[in-house]
């Protein structure tokens, strides 16, 4: 019954709050609203868990690494056998 009371949430739209908007200094703040609590939970990782993504983080970073020294050793080869000539 209250939900035809509510305006109609866009495509996608779920209804959940991400970021609260009451912010001292807009004219829409008030002070009397409830400030959300933050979600309760276990969020405590075991080691293999924290190994794996420790893992992941390093293989990001040594693909990375890869992709610019490649660039960068075509760039060097271009201008050695291409640019310079």
């Amino acid at each position: 019954m209250a939900r035809r009371n509510r305006p109609r949430l866009p495509e996608g739209d779920d209804g959940r709050t991400i970021v609260d908007m009451n912010v001292e200094g807009m004219p829409w703040y008030s002070r009397q609203r409830e400030k959300p609590s933050p979600p309760q939970g276990d969020w405590e990782l075991t080691d293999e868990q924290k190994r794996a993504y420790k893992w992941a983080a390093v293989k990001a970073a040594l693909a990375v690494a890869l992709i610019f020294g490649a660039v960068f050793a075509a760039f060097i080869a271009f201008c050695d056998f291409v640019w310079f000539r």
